[in-house]
């Protein structure tokens, strides 16, 4: 196997059902991996919206709780009920999670494709990358 960058539109991307033999091959085959990079950089967006959303809805229920339990400090009972604080953040942290799993999956994905060597599947990453940045990352500021 090749240890450097050679233009080809013969490749093994990934797995070996994957096999690029033509040009019209490497041309739909750019485009996935093009794809894939901008998911990942449209899934970086989404972590990082949905930790916004979490870490404002805390604050605000935080704050909330807070005077509900001075107004109700008298009358307090033994048991506290479980809030929707809790649970809201639970399932942002899980919402997380699971993003940051595909996160690294297609981010190792896309690593790997690079690792085939063949310039063509380099660039489509890159453009696929810079495109996503561009597209994903105003998103951000939509709050």
């Amino acid at each position: 196997m090749a240890m450097h960058f050679i233009f080809s539109d013969e490749v093994v991307l990934l797995f070996d059902f994957w096999s690029v033999h033509s040009p019209a091959g490497m041309a739909l085959s750019v485009l996935v991996i093009l794809l894939l990079a901008v998911l990942y950089e449209g899934i970086k967006v989404g972590k990082a919206r949905l930790l916004h959303q979490a870490l404002m809805s805390l604050s605000i229920s935080t704050s909330q709780q807070l005077i509900e339990e001075t107004d109700e400090n008298s009358s307090s009972s033994d048991a506290p009920p479980v809030s929707r604080t809790h649970l809201r953040w639970f399932l942002c942290h899980f919402g997380q999670s699971l993003l940051h799993v595909a996160q690294v999956v297609i981010g190792y994905f896309v690593m790997l494709a690079v690792m085939s060597y063949n310039t063509w599947i380099f660039f489509g990453v890159v453009l696929g990358s810079g495109v996503g940045y561009y597209l994903a990352y105003p998103l951000l500021s939509m709050t």
